[in-house]
């Protein structure tokens, strides 16, 4: 049979083949025609060519993507797949085959479609997530430690800026009604349009899959059900990544590298041209030492001067293999045990993954490569030229259990603790677990509630250290009086939450005025992409809660900051509107859309309802729930999931942004399986 397309009433594309190889086309055709000019963007940041179609804002991502080697890496990766797992390539090939037809004559916003090659899915997936372990915070603390020493490592050691996480539970059969298990939860990355979930259908004769895909990857590789049984992943927070700082020196015959040997090596170099629209094209030189591609730096180091070059030393990169082989078998798996296999070759990133099925069996591990080297590789930059720094293979990795029933995890110091470094606060896990605690028995239809809970524990310290100022102006009391009585809740329509974020905002930028970090400021002139982990009031803001719990800051009076920040406030003589009037959704998009105003939204980065601000800068929320999901192992018909837009990327298709309402308020979706139920649209 040919392959065919059908829609359920969301517009959520369902695909039936005859066998695996046509559903992969047609998976890749499909999406072409929902979101082809997401996959244009995608194939350009793949690349390291947006700049060629966007414009200068975008040079200093492909100055990363081509001297981080990113394109070279998807290629290697793929004759990897070509050699050790042939099916598996053939499969991409196939993928990649049907989004070549779908974007034919596809007309875009700017520009035309650009051909995929092979390995551009797995470019794709290595430009999602070449940032997603943070990396970047080894400079951070490398700074940190040098201006304010050792022990600002723990006290920053919290998920930044530019970290992603999500929200995960387990619930074992004994704890449900049906006796069947339950998994739940919902990721936090940037909120995108199109949105970075795809919702599918998956059908063939070996498989039945509904899952939430990564538009231009094929298969479901994150969140899915077969049926018998389901999976999903969060976040480990580990370190999988190093830098090393490069001694270089140019040579008549190139570039040499200093080696931990004490020799000088050869390392690889050649030059690029990044085409800039409407501007002159800019050259760029790549250099790669032993232990990886030189993304700062060089020769002649940093542009402000500083004498430095940085290498990223990447598991893919060394390996050539990007974890692709698990995607096939997680389709076809039918147990927990085929899961747990599948996971066996995963690479990046690195997750844990919570999995059921109907037999009652459970999984809670992490997957992923990690590599053993020293404590000193994971928190900072390393000299590559000293002995003791190079990888000495890789991590077991954990494996953990359920407690009474459930599991749960939030991106917090769980089974992955040993290999990482900055975890998210236990806050969400905690709620989490402390509402899974109040009914012995749940249901599917009761997971969404739990989704939306906006209690904020990470307001506590701040709020501890309010009740201590006496001597306030009539202003300020009230004002402290108001939040020492508030819920703690970020609802959207909250006039105590919205105070509460001005004066947390408050603290955390006068603290960041602080001459004691002072000198943390201004970071080296390291590249635009990498900055946003080295922003010191961003820093300040996430590490808020430790900030006011250590026994001594560095000399700062943090009562009197409080008190002057509660009195700056106090003395605002605009009446206070609501927490959704200034906490609004701001999703990325590739080219400005001035027609969509962001919604309000309820919730803040240590909620359930994950909606990221960033204190101190802003209230906006980049980052939140990109999907949601409630898969059943009773009955897979009552499941359920949403995405913030829609299903489709098209402007003025009627499934562009029909879920956002849903999204806003915790609805979700029906899971439909039953092709009877469904709409054909066209045979592929």
């Amino acid at each position: 049979m040919s392959a065919e397309i059908y829609r359920d009433a969301w517009g959520v594309p369902h695909l039936r083949a005859g066998g695996v190889l046509e559903l992969a086309r047609a998976q890749g055709r499909v999406t072409a025609l929902d979101r082809a000019w997401q996959l244009e963007v995608e194939r350009h940041r793949a690349r390291g060519t947006s700049a060629s179609l966007l414009g200068n804002d975008s040079l200093s991502w492909d100055r990363f993507v081509r001297r981080v080697r990113l394109d070279d890496t998807a290629r290697r990766c793929f004759e990897w797949l070509e050699e050790r797992d042939p099916e598996t390539a053939e499969w991409v090939r196939a993928y990649v085959d049907g989004v070549n037809e779908g974007l034919a004559g596809a007309v875009l916003p700017l520009g035309s479609p650009g051909r995929w090659e092979p390995w551009t899915p797995l470019g794709v997936w290595l430009s999602t997530h070449i940032l997603f372990a943070g990396f970047p915070a080894k400079l951070w603390r490398t700074e940190a430690v040098k201006h304010l020493g050792e022990e600002a490592v723990g006290l920053f050691a919290i998920d930044g800026p530019g970290t992603s996480g999500s929200n995960g539970w387990l619930v074992s059969g004994e704890r449900t009604v049906t006796g069947q298990a339950v998994i739940a939860g919902d990721p936090h990355r940037f909120i995108e349009d199109p949105g970075v979930y795809q919702q599918i259908h998956l059908s063939c004769p070996e498989f039945d899959v509904i899952g939430l895909a990564v538009p231009g990857v094929p298969g479901i590789a994150h969140f899915g059900h077969t049926g018998t049984v389901a999976w999903a992943i969060t976040n480990a927070m580990a370190d999988y990544q190093d830098l090393y700082s490069e001694r270089l020196r140019r040579t008549g015959a190139g570039v040499e590298a200093l080696g931990p040997d004490g020799r000088w090596a050869r390392a690889t170099r050649h030059t690029e041209v990044i085409e800039v629209a409407g501007e002159e094209s800019v050259e760029v030189e790549v250099i790669e030492t032993e232990r990886g591609p030189v993304i700062a730096g060089g020769p002649e180091g940093l542009d402000d001067g500083t004498p430095l070059a940085l290498s990223l030393r990447n598991p893919p990169r060394v390996t050539h293999d990007l974890g692709f082989s698990t995607l096939l078998p997680l389709l076809r798996a039918r147990r927990v045990a085929d899961i747990d296999r599948a996971f066996d070759s995963w690479a990046e990133p690195v997750n844990v993954v919570q999995a059921a099925d109907t037999e009652g069996g459970l999984l809670h591990r992490v997957a992923g490569k990690v590599p053993v080297r020293s404590e000193a590789n994971r928190t900072r930059v390393v000299p590559a030229w000293e002995p003791g720094h190079a990888w000495q293979g890789w991590h077991d990795m954990p494996r953990a259990g359920l407690t009474d029933g459930v599991a749960v995890m939030a991106n917090q110091r769980g089974p992955a603790a040993p290999l990482g470094v900055e975890f998210a606060p236990p806050h969400r896990a905690h709620r989490i677990a402390e509402l899974l605690a109040e009914k012995e028995k749940w249901t599917a239809a009761d997971m969404p509630a739990l989704h939306m809970d906006t209690r904020l524990a990470s307001a506590g310290p701040l709020l501890d250290q309010l009740a201590l100022l006496e001597n306030l102006s009539p202003e300020a009391a009230k004002l402290r009086d108001t939040l020492l009585s508030w819920n703690r809740r970020m609802d959207a329509d909250s006039t105590d939450a919205a105070l509460y974020s001005a004066v947390r905002g408050a603290v955390v930028r006068r603290l960041a005025a602080h001459p004691a970090f002072a000198a943390l400021t201004t970071p080296p002139a390291y590249p635009e992409v990498l900055l946003p982990w080295l922003g010191l009031t961003p820093r300040i803001g996430y590490a808020l809660e430790h900030l006011l719990r250590a026994e001594e800051l560095y000399g700062v009076d943090r009562p009197a900051e409080i008190r002057a920040a509660v009195e700056e406030v106090a003395a605002v003589t605009t009446p206070p509107g609501t927490w959704g009037d200034t906490h609004r959704l701001f999703a990325w998009r590739a080219l400005p859309d001035d027609t969509f105003d962001g919604p309000g939204l309820s919730g803040d980065h240590d909620c359930v309802l994950c909606t990221s601000a960033v204190p101190g800068l802003t209230d906006l929320a980049a980052r939140g729930p990109a999907a949601r999901y409630v898969w059943d192992l009773a009955r897979r018909e009552d499941s359920r999931w949403v995405v913030p837009l829609g299903a489709s990327g098209v402007p003025g298709s009627p499934h562009h942004r029909d879920q956002l309402p849903l999204w806003l308020v915790g609805d979700l979706v029906p899971v439909v399986t039953d092709f009877d139920q469904l709409s054909k649209e066209s045979h592929v």
